[in-house]
């Protein structure tokens, strides 16, 4: 797509495509020879260099909680890259209006379609400052989102609320992209709707997920329970529009130290399967390849 220096990883099923020419980004995740699950503005393929901000696409790192023009720093410049072992690292000069360097470290499996990524902030200033890790996928349109709600339970053992949701000022909850099931909310793209919507919820389930014409990305992310999170306690929001959706997940709100380093883990799944706007049809697709990707990274074969 005009980008001339990428990097390509496969493990002879899936793929992954990022370029040094700027970033660090991830360009493109999918199946070999078929679709690639993220978005890519085409009108800003192959751009490189320039002043102003680019939405470019594909996977990026932020720094939250939003703000202009902090979190729009503009990522068009080369990284740098190195090797280790199976480990690619991808590192952003240092940002001249935060003093904050962002790094990627990206494993993919050769066993099975696992992506592994560390989403690193490291404050380059003299002074201490408080960020969120922000890791944002832009994913291409036509797919739905799902977020898991909290379990179900009644009685005295549960007084205490569960769950907080952020609702920003352009959010239509009776919007028809909204699917409040029971047990899963859905989140659908459109590209007839060009409208802008945005929910974050406080997800302790650590799991999101993207469906997207029989491909099935699961993303697992770190839940860290008691500590501190942006956007009204957020750690897991999406966003709409008429282009494409975004599947974010943040780190806890934290104070850095000079030369401090905080990170921020997901790990990605890619597999195939169909839902409908049932909860049913996720608890028959979805949930039981939730359930045996975290026995597999709870059992040590992803550190």
């Amino acid at each position: 797509m005009g980008w001339r220096n990428c990097i390509r990883l496969h493990n002879g099923e899936a793929e992954v495509i990022v370029s040094t020419d700027i970033g660090p980004r991830i360009l493109r995740f999918g199946w070999i020879d078929k679709q690639n699950l993220f978005y890519l503005d085409t009108a800003q393929a192959g751009k490189t260099g320039g002043d102003g901000w680019r939405i470019y696409g594909g996977h990026r790192l932020w720094h939250a909680p939003e703000a202009i023009p902090r979190s729009y720093c503009p990522d068009n410049d080369p990284v740098e890259y190195s090797w280790e072992r199976e480990i690619l690292t991808l590192t952003q000069a240092k940002e001249k209006p935060t003093g904050i360097v962002k790094q990627l470290e990206i494993r993919l499996s050769a066993s099975d379609n696992r992506l592994t990524i560390l989403h690193r902030l490291i404050n380059q200033n003299i002074w201490d400052v408080d960020l969120s890790v922000w890791a944002i996928s832009a994913l291409a349109p036509g797919g739905r989102a799902v977020i898991p709600q909290e379990p179900f339970g009644e009685g005295e053992a549960y007084l205490l609320p569960i769950r907080s949701m952020a609702i920003w000022a352009y959010t239509d909850m009776n919007d028809s992209r909204w699917i409040w099931g029971n047990k899963y909310i859905q989140a659908k793209q459109n590209p007839l709707q060009a409208s802008e919507q945005k929910i974050g919820v406080n997800n302790k389930q650590g799991w999101s997920a993207y469906c997207l014409h029989g491909d099935i990305l699961i993303k697992q992310f770190d839940v860290c329970p008691g500590l501190a999170y942006p956007d009204l306690g957020s750690n897991n929001e999406i966003y709409i529009n008429g282009n494409f959706l975004e599947i974010e997940s943040l780190g806890p709100l934290v104070r850095i130290p000079p030369k401090g380093i905080i990170q921020h883990k997901e790990d990605w799944i890619l597999t195939k399967g169909i839902i409908d706007d049932t909860d049913v049809s996720i608890d028959e697709v979805i949930l039981p390849q939730v359930i045996s990707f975290r026995h597999q990274i709870s059992g040590g074969i992803n550190t």
